[in-house]
């Protein structure tokens, strides 16, 4: 046990640790609910991955037509919409998903910061978490590191919203990494960002070489549903390339997506495998082979595809994006079979209908597998709350799940429910005895429909199968 004589520095009802999408909205409705909160922050804005890496679109917030990711997290699209900073939710060119979520990335930072000061949250930039303190199995206080050199902070309740379970793996909660036969995680990518792009000409190619985009299944009817175009494709001229030589990247085709800035994109096509995010210097190496990876790529875009001849590079993510990790053991795993099965737990506190979607940590390939049109997932309560730590809660990625259930909820709308969810949970420990083991689920339920989150009723049968009965929120609590 490490002892430090510093002062006690912070003290309030809920600390969240990482100010991402998940840690961002977990405070948020804390602080809405009545807590005090602290939000601990590396950087110097909120966001994570969504302002931090350049990670984008957001998708999907729908099953179907059923938006069912709403709550905080759809607050903030629509507060994004009202302002021009976002086009909202539009139609998936690429043939994957229902709807992407274009944003802009400066507006997202300081709309996520005005709601988190509406809220009352006090926010600590610039801030690393360097120690976890327990005493028989509870948390005390965390240890942080920032300009002003060591600080303490005393929580009744901990949200571990930091994507890796950083502060769960400091406070000896059990974990997992990687997919369960060799532990390998799946690959991280180094987003690159680029503008003046001719999306027209780029639309034209696809319509004239739909052999080239086999995600489509050869409808390109669809391309102009949208205002922006997502896509992925070029298979045969990303082979031609490799052929000739100029493309190392093992990776099966081109993907990127127009932002809410037309003729501005997001190439999501580096691939760095084989590097746990974990470990430092694994992390640093993933750094700097994205961005020889996202050098690679925008060369290979300007010399190979019509509409990149004039492109110019607006930037490659201040940090690379991590799809995988840690995963705590919870009281409950999710697993591949909740997916497919589109389970609904009577504890759920999260709906989302993103599909099962693995990056292969080897190479070449994803695997992906759908839900039936419109069904949906829910994320159970017991999935974030573990046996070991008492007032622990996770959120976000790192939640307890298996390898192809995370590829599932990994992504940020589901991300950002399930920060909502998690940051009900934990107004509604801190208010009791801080054992998030002891909150009451429909308590939980309530409190998150309150907050405008779409979540029916789901009611065990005596036969041990789930019925659902839509419940609709007011508008007066939306």
């Amino acid at each position: 046990m490490i002892h430090y004589n510093i002062p006690e520095t912070y003290s309030h009802d809920v600390v969240v640790v990482g100010g991402g999408i998940s840690g961002s909205m977990a405070a948020i409705a804390a602080g809405r609910a009545g807590a005090s909160v602290l939000l601990v922050e590396r950087f110097g804005f909120l966001g994570g991955m969504l302002t931090a890496a350049g990670v984008g679109p957001m998708m999907t917030f729908h099953a179907g037509a059923e938006q069912v990711i709403q709550g905080l997290t759809g607050e903030l699209i629509e507060r994004l919409v009202q302002k021009g900073l976002s086009t909202g939710h539009i139609p998936d060119t690429t043939g994957f998903t229902y709807t992407v979520t274009p944003f802009d990335p400066e507006g997202m930072k300081r709309e996520i910061e005005t709601m988190a000061m509406d809220a009352g949250v006090q926010l600590l930039y610039h801030t690393a978490m360097a120690h976890v303190e327990t005493d028989d199995a509870f948390i005390k206080e965390i240890l942080l590191c920032n300009k002003s050199g060591l600080q303490r902070s005393v929580g009744r309740v901990f949200v571990d919203a930091t994507g890796d379970a950083d502060v769960s793996a400091m406070a000896g909660v059990d974990y997992i990494k990687g997919r369960k036969e060799d532990g390998r995680a799946q690959p991280m990518t180094m987003k690159l960002r680029l503008y003046n792009v001719d999306i027209p000409r780029i639309r034209r190619f696809i319509k004239e070489h739909p052999e080239e985009f086999p995600r489509l299944k050869g409808d390109v009817s669809h391309l102009d549903d949208s205002p922006r175009l997502s896509i992925g494709g070029f298979v045969e001229t990303m082979a031609r390339a490799r052929a000739d030589g100029n493309m190392s990247i093992v990776r099966e085709d081109v993907l990127f997506f127009e932002t809410n800035n037309p003729g501005e994109v997001i190439v999501n096509t580096s691939r760095i495998t084989g590097l746990d995010a974990t470990d430092a210097l694994q992390l640093t190496a993933g750094e700097v082979e994205g961005r020889r990876q996202a050098a690679e790529i925008y060369t290979f875009l300007k010399e190979y595809i019509p509409g990149f001849e004039n492109a110019i590079v607006h930037s490659t993510g201040p940090q690379i994006g991590v799809r995988s990790s840690r995963q705590v053991r919870g009281r409950y795993t999710v697993t591949r079979e909740d997916i497919v099965a589109a389970r609904k737990f009577p504890d759920a506190v999260v709906c989302n209908g993103y599909p099962i979607d693995v990056h292969n940590p080897s190479g070449s390939g994803t695997d992906a597998i759908h839900l039936v049109w419109g069904d949906y997932y829910t994320i159970p309560y017991r999935s974030m709350i573990n046996d070991q730590i008492s007032n622990v809660i996770n959120v976000g990625r790192g939640i307890s799940g298996d390898f192809d259930a995370q590829a599932a909820f990994r992504t940020t709308p589901g991300s950002g429910a399930i920060g909502h969810a998690g940051g009900c949970a934990a107004y509604l420990a801190a208010a009791g005895d801080s054992n998030t083991l002891n909150v009451s689920v429909p308590r939980l339920q309530d409190l998150l429909r309150s907050q405008g989150a779409f979540l029916p009723v789901f009611e065990e049968q005596v036969d041990g199968t789930v019925s659902a009965t839509t419940h609709q929120h007011s508008a007066e609590n939306a």
